[in-house]
């Protein structure tokens, strides 16, 4: 009998510590990343027909190179598809990972688990080994987030792995500016952590913006699309903003200080052409659904 399998996982924002996933800092230092899932989705159908031949398609809700993991989730949708309730979400989120890595890709691990899990996650990476634990905040401070916390899409496209590979072969040839920098980055999951657990949403902001500082020490280039437009907001509009993704383009987040700064934020974003995006948390992880034809 033919039938239809259709897989939707969510995409991510990177509230912290985002650099500190990646295998090759692992190996060496233990990495940390608090992350989002969002009510924006990548969908795979495959379909099996009656002498059992395959096809597949994909959908996206976001435009690829946007920083919102699009690539880890597309491969955990596709994984979930053909493995079906064999594998646990780890497990899938793993095999995304590896594909991934085969392909040459020298990002980390955090894309795949936040599509496999969904919800609010503190993850924490050492060596091989993720450890995954949802935070549970109050539905007021989701509320709150959703509300205060704006996204925008710069229009600007990026390839993660070639942001990342200059950075890994400076980490390579001993530059002590990179391991420091991704120790601050680290440390700044933490504090993300800890404004989560006490509900404080100014906390989250702020360390939005240190995180975004600490990845400066990396590059200045991959906040560059971002600083001329928000630094003249920060103090006065937003707490601070950060790059969804490795930066360099792609989706910010940017924290207001009050509901009534909206407009002026958003003003700026239009002078700037970036558009923003609507979003809500999505607690869910990996939807899987199976349909059979006659």
């Amino acid at each position: 009998m033919a039938k239809t399998i259709t897989v939707r996982v969510p995409v991510r924002i990177d509230l912290a510590g985002g650099w500190t996933d990646v295998p090759t800092y692992c190996q060496d230092h233990v990495g940390e990343v608090v992350n989002l899932a969002i009510n924006r989705y990548i969908t795979a159908e495959m379909h099996i027909d009656d002498e059992r031949r395959i096809s597949v398609k994909y959908s996206s809700d976001v435009p690829i190179g946007s920083g919102l993991g699009t690539s880890g989730a597309m491969n955990v949708a596709f994984l979930s598809a053909i493995t079906g309730d064999e594998k646990t979400p780890d497990e899938i989120a793993e095999l995304a990972f590896q594909f991934e890595a085969l392909l040459g890709n020298t990002g980390g691990r955090q894309d795949q688990w936040a599509s496999a899990h969904g919800g609010l996650q503190h993850l924490r990476f050492e060596g091989d080994k993720v450890t995954s634990q949802r935070l549970t905040p109050s539905p007021k401070f989701f509320e709150e987030l959703e509300q205060n916390l704006l996204l925008f899409d710069s229009g600007i496209t990026h390839v993660s792995g070639e942001l990342h590979d200059s950075i890994w072969q400076r980490y390579a040839e001993g530059d002590t500016s990179i391991p420091e920098a991704l120790k601050r980055i680290r440390h700044m999951a933490q504090e993300m952590v800890e404004a989560i657990e006490s509900e404080n949403i100014p906390g989250v902001g702020l360390s939005m913006f240190r995180t975004t500082k600490s990845v400066d020490l990396l590059d200045k280039a991959f906040d560059e699309p971002f600083r001329r437009a928000l630094k003249p907001l920060w103090g006065t509009h937003i707490f601070g903003w950060k790059a969804m993704g490795a930066g360099a383009g792609g989706v910010v987040g940017v924290m207001l200080e009050e509901e009534w700064c909206r407009d002026e934020v958003m003003a700026v974003a239009e002078k700037h052409g970036w558009k923003h995006i609507e979003w809500a948390v999505e607690h869910r992880g990996i939807q899987r659904t199976v349909n059979l034809h006659e």
